[in-house]
């Protein structure tokens, strides 16, 4: 009988499962391709003791699995392996062989189908949802030491592709196509592990964090700002929630305000505007000016309102109105528009392209 130990390089060698350890116990032999196998040390320090052995590599399917099938009918897998059959092992009867995948790798079907012997594949362990952001952290740590470009970037030269893998994403949206946005969210967490990585290299006392700092912030702040998930606020709607995330939001800015130079006796007051972004899109920015105004209270009768920008702010506050996002319906509008010349041009031909100052 021949078990294929399947393992992950994600989880400490020697966490396995109570049937893998079993397996390995009860096994006449354990093989390994390879002596940097992860999990042979710690197999080794509870005494089950794996055969290296010079099987083909795991990619040629069809030869290592007529290598296994061999040594689990073999009634001797080399001198290499002599006398290493477990204490209690039962004499005669079918051999038990346990061969240990390479981490990570799972079973290739070709690889089953060419076992001449029976089989079995059992899982030693197994990923908790997001270990693959693990192979991200350590994919990056390379490409920052042996990328000639990406050695390189700081944080200022990589500002343009955060704001352009979020603006694919957004587009991924807009067309539904889940492959791409799949791909594009894949760009932008990207984004964020390099940021990180580049952060890493800077004392903490210099304003340097790492991947995990940005993982324990985002989760304290989700945890803190869902008191009716994580704590005991009670709530009945979305609105509640909406309210309630403001307040928490609002207590949040003052907090940053006074460890930024604020004082008790208000020298140095929070405003309703802290925290926003003027770098965003600039029907966005208003946008969002216009409703932290609106939260506060305070009502501004802007008096340029006959130039382009007033009435523009004024079109913003009548979505804002309708409940519309001023930016996703100008977006819309000018994505009927590019849909419009394109099916004009199909109809009267390309025009020719004239550069311009413009562009």
């Amino acid at each position: 009988m021949l078990t294929v130990l399947l393992s992950s390089p994600r989880v400490a060698p020697g966490l396995l499962t109570w049937q893998a350890w079993s397996a390995l116990r009860a096994a006449d032999r354990v093989l390994a391709g390879s002596g940097g196998h992860p999990l042979i040390p710690a197999l080794t320090a509870a005494e089950v003791v794996p055969v290296v052995v010079d099987a083909p590599p795991s990619a040629d399917a069809a030869a290592l699995a007529a290598f296994l099938s061999s040594a689990t009918l073999s009634a001797d897998v080399g001198s290499a392996a002599e006398g290493s059959s477990p204490a209690g092992s039962p004499a005669g009867g079918a051999r038990q062989v346990v061969w240990l995948a390479p981490p990570g790798e799972p079973p290739d079907p070709v690889f089953l189908s060419q076992l001449s012997v029976p089989h079995q594949v059992l899982h030693g362990s197994h990923d908790l949802p997001g270990a693959h952001l693990l192979d991200l952290v350590s994919i990056m740590d390379r490409l920052r030491v042996a990328c000639p470009w990406d050695r390189e970037q700081t944080h200022a030269s990589l500002l343009r592709y955060l704001l352009e893998e979020a603006y694919e994403a957004a587009e991924a949206i807009e067309n539904s196509d889940p492959g791409a946005l799949r791909e594009e969210i894949g760009d932008v967490m990207f984004q964020a592990f390099f940021h990180a990585r580049i952060a890493a290299e800077r004392p903490a006392a210099d304003g340097g964090f790492t991947i995990d700092d940005v993982a324990d912030t985002l989760a304290a702040k989700l945890v803190r700002r869902h008191p009716h998930v994580f704590g005991t606020t009670r709530v009945s709607s979305a609105a509640d929630v909406n309210a309630n995330w403001e307040e928490i939001k609002k207590a949040e800015r003052a907090a940053k305000a006074a460890l930024s130079g604020g004082s008790p006796d208000g020298a140095v007051a929070p405003s309703a505007l802290d925290g926003v972004p003027f770098g965003q899109p600039a029907l966005s920015l208003a946008a969002q000016l216009q409703r932290r105004a609106q939260r506060a209270g305070i009502t501004v009768h802007d008096d340029g309102a006959d130039t382009i920008g007033g009435a523009l702010m004024d079109l913003v506050a009548r979505a804002r109105g309708a409940g519309l996002d001023p930016e996703l319906e100008l977006r819309a509008a000018a994505r009927r528009f590019a849909d419009a010349v394109r099916e004009q041009e199909r109809l009267t031909g390309a025009p020719e392209l004239l550069g311009s100052a413009e562009e």
